[in-house]
């Protein structure tokens, strides 16, 4: 029997579950403009994700694509957070 895609799939939906909740700390704390961290860091591990053999390899290329994608959500947290939809931090100037 062949898992492999059933560990794909898991480990896609652990990945966005685990980066929903990165994204909202991100924009609250360091804001939207955070997003070269994730560019950087998603750059990382696609580019380890190419080297690497087996299933490591597609989730790897996972979380990279996760954190390419992350700078899309940070921008639209950013809108969520005008609209009132999530709490602004206090403590940051804007």
């Amino acid at each position: 029997m062949n898992f492999d895609a059933l560990i794909v799939g898991i480990a896609s939906f652990a990945i966005i579950g685990v980066f929903h909740p990165i994204v909202i700390k991100a924009e609250y704390f360091f804001s939207s403009k955070i997003w070269p961290l994730f560019l950087i860091v998603g750059i990382i591990f696609v580019v380890i994700s190419v080297f690497v053999h087996g299933i490591l390899s597609y989730i790897l290329a996972l979380i990279g694509m996760a954190c390419l994608w992350s700078i899309i959500e940070l921008k639209h947290q950013k809108k969520r957070v005008e609209k009132g939809w999530f709490p602004r931090n206090p403590n940051r100037k804007e």
